[in-house]
């Protein structure tokens, strides 16, 4: 059978309830299977007498969409451009800062910059991106960090986070993660991955893999990597792979060395690892201006 067939057999399907086969009409509103999505039913009680013979099916294909969603390349990274030169962001957090005042994250090429402008016309210091003043006490970047968080900002609620992680309080810390992963930050899912491990709360395997995915998805370089590491562990080398290369495309280093060993071994074919290697020559490139380059050379001084 062709695909335009299958197609065609697909669509038919939806039409009607898989277990009673009812039309769907004016009065009759039929819902789908939210795992699958391919089948639909006039009522429970219909799903319910139909889960027996469906429930096989039903599973591969979910995990079918899954797959699709999860093995999906990312545009970029979780960290996108930096709000005042455009350009992507470095995955090294050394190469960039957080603006407790209006939860941006500035390149450090840009903070450097305007610190020099500043420092020339004797001007107070205030954020490079929204002017505020510079706080000028750690009571202070709370109290900003704060307003953000009453704000409903994820970025503040994972800064407040790791504040009160390293403060000893994984209580409060563990409250804000999960506040700011249910409005989607890929940067609060990693950090409750980690919590999962066994870090100040119980360890939950499937809660880990699942907050890990959910990062990966959101554009987490190193959530991604460290999926790959776990089919690695489970020897699924050939979604670890994958993984793999969908972090080195997007410029992590770690996962391009993990693919040349592969390649080595031949379990990546000469094309795919020349296509991650000159994705994440693209995406380490892409993040690099002279402003970023003197500001690494004034660090080093």
């Amino acid at each position: 059978m062709s695909t335009k067939n299958l197609e065609e057999q697909a669509a038919n399907m939806m039409m009607f309830c898989a277990s009673c086969g009812t039309a769907e009409v004016d009065d009759i509103k039929l819902k789908t299977c939210t795992a699958c999505k391919s089948v639909r039913y006039c009522s429970i009680a219909c799903q319910r007498e139909h889960r027996p013979q469906h429930k096989r099916a039903c599973k591969k294909r979910a995990a079918e969409l899954h797959d699709e969603i999860l093995f999906k390349q990312p545009e970029s990274s979780y960290l996108g451009d930096c709000p005042i030169c455009f350009l992507p962001m470095s995955l090294d957090p050394e190469k960039s800062i957080m603006m407790t005042c209006c939860s941006k994250l500035i390149c450090h090429g840009c903070v450097h910059s305007y610190e020099l402008r500043i420092f020339q016309a004797k001007l107070g210091r205030t954020c490079p991106f929204c002017r505020h003043p510079a706080p000028k006490s750690e009571e202070e970047e709370i109290k900003n960090v704060m307003k953000r968080v009453k704000a409903n900002d994820p970025v503040a609620m994972v800064q407040m986070s790791l504040r009160r992680k390293e403060a000893g309080d994984y209580v409060t810390a563990f409250r804000y993660l999960s506040k700011a992963a249910e409005l989607g930050d890929a940067g609060a899912h990693f950090e409750l991955s980690i919590f999962y491990e066994g870090q100040c709360v119980e360890k939950d395997v499937k809660k880990e893999l699942y907050h890990l995915e959910q990062a990966a998805i959101g554009g987490d370089a190193i959530a991604r990597y460290n999926l790959g590491c776990e089919e690695e562990e489970n020897d699924m080398m050939d979604r670890a792979i994958k993984h793999w290369i969908i972090a080195a495309k997007l410029g992590h280093d770690d996962s391009l060395d993990n693919l040349k060993v592969c390649f080595r071994g031949g379990l990546v074919s000469k094309e795919d690892f020349a296509a991650a290697l000159r994705a994440h020559q693209a995406a380490v490139e892409a993040t690099k201006s002279p402003q970023r380059e003197a500001a690494e050379e004034a660090q080093k001084k």
